[in-house]
């Protein structure tokens, strides 16, 4: 819990903000945009309001600080050595982090220090050099928009080549292993950087240009009811949102999503029931509809079963 107090969003965005008006540069527009970019959705409903508020005492309402100096958040030495306990882990130095300013710092614990029984032993070598060259030739493409010629050995043992327009990276943390996810040839791949033999960026590659994975966004109405709010702003923590209060416990929410997670989202929208009313998009409200109808049916026929059954005696 050492950065959840000093360093979370919510202190790096106040610091910002109180910078801003520190040098008179803050207006109304600028705050909401400075939460509604740095922090998270839901902190627009509060944080400029408790930022002017006399409790806290860091901005009036007319948006000036009575701070004297620029706020800055320097870190401690606790902080560092965590730092460096972090930057010691081999997976998070196959992303090249600068350690600028640790070089002197002793770590808390090292990586051998941590016994993990819920997860495979066989996960990646990510110390090995061949993979360290590949993920990082992977990673540039992602970070270039680049593709991919990619010399890939199967789960069989079969080797082949394989042109990819790369999506993004995902880890597995019970496999311990990293995925690359893309696209070539008409078909979705998802590759084991593991099983990667080798693979080079392609520049010129003109038959299947760079593709953005296609985002989709739904936009439904909440009612803070049984603590609904707190509870759907937590199951859908990982994905980008906004959140609007309109009324004393209504809320309307939009989510961001990846289109292929579509029916996915269904399901899980669907599972708050009576607390959620999806208003837009049109597509997104027909696939309720037809998942609605499909639970009818099976319902139903799961009902008539059962009084058959029951008619039989058995």
């Amino acid at each position: 819990m050492i950065f959840n107090e000093i360093f979370s969003s919510y202190y790096r965005v106040t610091a910002a903000i109180l910078r801003e008006a520190a040098r008179g540069n803050l207006t109304e527009r600028k705050l909401y945009s400075m939460v509604r970019d740095q922090a998270f959705g839901e902190s627009i409903l509060s944080l400029p309001e408790e930022l002017r508020s006399a409790r806290w005492h860091l901005l009036d309402q007319n948006l000036v600080t009575p701070l004297k100096e620029i706020p800055e958040l320097p870190l401690t030495v606790l902080e560092k050595k965590w730092l460096k306990t972090l930057l010691s882990d081999p997976r998070i130095r196959l992303f090249s982090p600068d350690v600028t300013g640790l070089e002197d710092v002793e770590p808390l614990f090292s990586p051998e220090d941590i016994v993990y029984y819920d997860r495979y032993a066989d996960g990646d070598d990510c110390e090995d050099s061949g993979y360290i060259e590949n993920f990082r030739t992977v990673l540039r493409s992602l970070r270039n928009r680049e593709n991919l010629e990619v010399v890939y050995e199967s789960r069989h043992h079969e080797t082949g080549t394989i042109f990819i327009t790369p999506f993004y990276l995902e880890y597995s943390e019970k496999d311990d292993r990293f995925r690359l996810i893309g696209e070539g040839h008409k078909r979705r791949f998802t590759l084991n950087v593991a099983q990667i033999k080798s693979c080079r960026i392609l520049t010129d590659w003109e038959t299947a240009p760079f593709r953005e994975m296609v985002r989709k966004s739904v936009t439904f109405e909440l009612r803070d009811r049984r603590n609904a709010l707190e509870r759907v702003l937590l199951h859908f923590s990982h994905l980008e949102k906004e959140t609007r209060k309109i009324g004393d416990d209504h809320y309307v929410v939009t989510l961001k999503y990846d289109q292929e997670d579509e029916i996915e989202m269904v399901v899980r929208i669907l599972s708050f029931g009576p607390f959620i009313r999806v208003t837009e998009p049109e597509s997104f409200i027909e696939l309720i509809r037809e998942r609605l109808k499909k639970q009818m049916v099976l319902s139903n026929t799961w009902r008539r079963n059962m009084q058959q059954t029951g008619n039989d005696g058995v």
